[in-house]
């Protein structure tokens, strides 16, 4: 069964860095897009970052020249560097993969994202 595990969540200072881990199991997800999102409590769940088989990657604009999308083909894990954290990234982040190689079209379609992790809690504190 296929299964995505986050991980490197925690609680840091505004300006901190925190990179999370995406570790899939029971399925290779090197040909498949793949993707960040987030959830803030009471808020719906918003698109951060996708990256497609290919290596080309996208980034919403409210995290765009401090986060970086990454993935190990070899370790079937995708990654999330963030850096320069505001207290508005806290959230509730998960990784999600879809079935194909490019990514959707919006990126941010929540439907064309098939598999999800339990996610990771990031809180940044002002």
């Amino acid at each position: 069964q296929a299964q995505l595990v986050e991980s490197g969540g925690g609680s840091v200072q505004a300006g901190g860095s925190l990179r999370l881990s995406c570790a899939a199991s029971g399925y290779t997800y090197s040909s498949n897009c793949m993707g960040w999102f987030r959830q803030a409590p009471e808020k719906e769940r918003e698109w951060v970052s996708s990256i497609s088989a290919r290596g080309g990657s996208w980034y919403a604009d409210s995290v765009k020249g401090r986060f970086t999308i990454s993935r190990d083909s070899a370790r079937n894990t995708l990654y999330l560097q963030m850096r320069s954290l505001k207290p508005e990234d806290t959230a509730m982040y998960y990784c999600a993969a879809t079935s194909y190689w490019a990514c959707p079209s919006p990126l941010w379609s929540l439907g064309d994202y098939n598999s999800w992790g339990q996610g990771a809690q990031v809180t940044v504190s002002s």
